[in-house]
């Protein structure tokens, strides 16, 4: 009899993986809101700011924050969908060492 788990099945992956955007699209505007409070905050602190500096900011608080919103949102989907208790544990049926 083989069960398909977590996301072998394909509805509850439909589901996971719909709300994964759903959650990436969301925090995608809160980057947004991010790069624009940077930019405004190194416009006060500093004035007028180079082109260069203005693409390099976007980008780096932009990509940075997506990285870590897009990591967070792949371990709560790893963990909602039940697949982090399909991992086997090798270690926790090893015998313990006699000192």
């Amino acid at each position: 009899m083989n069960h398909n788990h977590a996301l072998d099945d394909p509805k509850i992956a439909a589901t996971a993986w719909s709300r994964f955007r759903r959650i990436m699209a969301w925090m995608a505007a809160g980057g947004a809101i991010c790069v624009a409070l940077a930019l405004l905050f190194l416009h006060w602190w500093s004035g007028p700011m180079p082109i260069h500096m203005v693409i390099a900011t976007i980008l780096g608080v932009w990509f940075t924050f997506m990285l870590g919103t897009g990591l967070m949102a792949l371990a709560f989907l790893s963990h909602g969908t039940g697949h982090d208790e399909q991992v086997m544990d090798r270690l926790k049926d090893e015998v313990p060492l006699d000192d």
